[in-house]
């Protein structure tokens, strides 16, 4: 018997990198990974075009760059919000969360990472080669991608539960009890 097409996968399968689906919108947080690469195909393309004819797409490449990068400040921000929500009962961290390190299925993983991948080389090889002009503003873009990143994880990534701190007093009383086992008679024992 065959699985229907639209279940979504087994937890079991999106970690372990036995996936099969091709299809991220197999996933939750579909739309946040879409939104990712269409804004690095934007970026992408608007790159291209600005290194070709910098003075016709220069400016409109300067207003993508700059609304990436303020538009991913805010989903960063988001993703960080909701990450210390989740932190009081989950270890999160920095490599897990904004770099989807073993807390996102493998295909989502790739997606999101390598639109990062992506906007950063594609800003360095525009910026290099059109040095001193608008196109080095191309480096502001790729927050666009890590805060998608990050907000997808933050949402929908797995982490390991947290294990409780012990309080203070439980510390002092566990000091107490370790310390009342290495008495006079003990520490004579041990010199003689």
């Amino acid at each position: 018997m065959s699985e229907p097409d639209d279940a979504a996968p087994s937890e079991a399968d999106d970690l372990d990198g036995e996936d099969d689906s091709s299809d991220l919108g197999s996933y939750p947080g579909g739309g946040i990974v879409r939104a990712s690469l269409v804004g690095t195909g934007v970026f992408t393309l608007f790159a291209v075009l600005g290194a070709i004819w910098p003075d016709v797409f220069g400016g409109p490449f300067l207003v993508v760059s700059v609304v990436e990068f303020l538009v991913g400040t805010v989903v960063f921000g988001l993703a960080l919000l909701r990450a210390v929500d989740r932190s009081r009962t989950e270890e999160i961290a920095v490599g897990g969360l904004f770099f989807a390190a073993g807390t996102a299925p493998r295909r989502v993983a790739q997606a999101l990472i390598g639109s990062l991948v992506v906007q950063t080389v594609v800003a360095i090889v525009v910026g290099s080669v059109r040095l001193y002009s608008v196109m080095a503003f191309g480096i502001l873009a790729p927050m666009w991608a890590l805060g998608f990143t990050g907000l997808w994880v933050a949402a929908y990534g797995t982490f390991p539960d947290r294990v409780p701190e012990p309080t203070r007093a439980a510390r002092r009383d566990a000091d107490r009890r370790a310390h009342k086992g290495v008495g006079p008679a003990d520490r004579r024992g041990r010199t003689e």
